[in-house]
């Protein structure tokens, strides 16, 4: 693995878990309801920007809408590292079903999110797929979720043989239980147009993305200031521990401020941005060119997550042997990060 991939890789690790730490953040400091409503507002936001520039890149123009719909789901989320099963059953009506561990709620996540989250992402994005598609028949039907300790989130696309109305987009019927697996039939993305370093980045990407998107959606449910507090203090604390493990990923070592600096750098150009180190007096710095994490972003939302996102960097830190400050000055398409030795008690 070069170390190139290895940075890629690291990053999609720290953002796929700073987006579950997020997560536990706001259910238990802002309860179920809040739950719902953020990610009801983040899933519809990704599929407005997502799904419909997505079907031709998965090949799956030409295809009758509730089977491109779960094959749909299936490689946009296999791409970024969800295991996700499709079982078709006729044209109009095909399965999904989502495998253990589940991205969204890994390791002990899952006992901590409420049932909220889900139909708050089911409504926001499955039930949206046959507006998208202007067909007014297309629905979801979920027939079991992770939080009711069933098997799996569970469902199948259906077309009806009527215009749904909105509150029949999404329906429910616990109990069915899906056709069998066939390793046959299961989609690929197109191999011409997927290789491994492509689906190395649309891991990262994946995870990345729901990450600015969840911070921008945040401040729209609970406010800018809470969201700037409690969105800190989450990626501070992914930072702190999480900063060992990815070292280890980049082969960066915990020592002096220089070290420091390498280690921010190696991370930065897992990010496709260009960063550059440089001795400064006592301590050092890191020239970061490009800033994926902003890309496309403007006014409050770029600077909420920036604000966000450094606290992420001061987290790995603290998480050091020898404690670093770090403190960033922002220029037009670049950050310059200043990594010195914490002197004082404070946080750094």
């Amino acid at each position: 693995m070069t170390e190139h991939v290895a940075a890629i890789r690291a990053q999609a690790h720290i953002h796929h878990a700073y987006l579950l730490g997020l997560e536990l953040m706001i259910a238990t400091r802002k309860g179920a309801a809040i739950m719902g409503d953020w990610m009801f507002r983040l899933f519809r936001r990704q599929h407005l920007e997502k799904f419909a520039s997505s079907f031709t890149k998965l090949g799956l123009d030409g295809l009758p809408h509730a089977v491109a719909c779960a094959q749909y789901h299936v490689l946009s989320n296999s791409i970024g590292g969800v295991p996700v099963e499709y079982m078709p059953e006729r044209d109009d009506k095909a399965w999904v079903r989502f495998r253990y561990p589940r991205w969204m709620y890994h390791g002990a996540t899952i006992c901590g999110v409420p049932v909220e989250v889900s139909r708050g992402f089911l409504n926001g994005w499955y039930a949206h797929n046959g507006v998208s598609l202007g067909n007014p028949r297309l629905g979801f039907v979920c027939v079991s979720e992770d939080m009711t300790g069933e098997f799996g989130l569970c469902g199948y696309f259906r077309e009806f043989d009527r215009d749904l109305e909105p509150h029949e987009r999404l329906q429910f019927a616990h109990g069915e239980l899906p056709p069998a697996f066939d390793a046959a039939v299961q989609p690929r993305p197109p191999e011409a147009e997927w290789d491994a370093l492509r689906l190395e980045k649309a891991n990262r990407n994946y995870a990345l993305e729901y990450v600015r998107n969840g911070v921008c959606e945040l401040a729209s449910v609970i406010g800018t200031e809470d969201t700037r507090m409690l969105g800190g203090l989450a990626a501070r604390l992914i930072g702190l521990q999480y900063f060992a493990e990815t070292a280890a990923m980049v082969d960066a070592r915990d020592g002096d401020e220089h070290d420091a600096a390498t280690y921010l750098a190696r991370m930065f150009t897992g990010m496709g941005d260009r960063a550059v180190v440089e001795r400064c007096g006592h301590g050092a710095t890191v020239r970061q060119e490009d800033l994926r994490v902003v890309r496309g972003l403007q006014g409050n939302e770029r600077e909420l997550v920036l604000h966000c996102w450094g606290e992420l960097w001061r987290g790995t830190m603290s998480a050091q042997r020898s404690i670093k400050t770090l403190t960033f000055e922002r220029e037009e398409h670049a950050l310059v990060w200043h990594v010195s030795a914490r002197e004082d008690g404070g946080v750094s």
